[in-house]
């Protein structure tokens, strides 16, 4: 089990860089997707599976959002 929650820190911590390190969104959300799921995984190890649902449900629906926002205003040329 502790294999386990190690892989999904180690998931969380490359997830987190790389959403801070890639300057096009679209390659950041695929790290913010890698760090919430395994965010998720952890606090799922953890037994508090509500909370995980939450994190999905709120922050990633809002920052898939926000993402489909930036990305609509970039792709306009004017």
């Amino acid at each position: 089990m502790i294999n386990f929650v190690l892989f999904l820190s180690a998931f969380f911590i490359l997830g987190g860089l790389a959403v801070a390190s890639n300057p096009s969104p679209y390659y950041g959300v695929v790290g913010l997707v890698v760090a919430s799921a395994a965010g998720c995984g952890w606090l799922v190890s953890l037994g508090v599976s509500f909370i995980s649902l939450v994190l999905v449900m709120v922050y990633l629906g809002g920052m898939l959002v926000v993402f489909v926002y930036s990305v609509s205003l970039a792709a306009d040329p004017y």
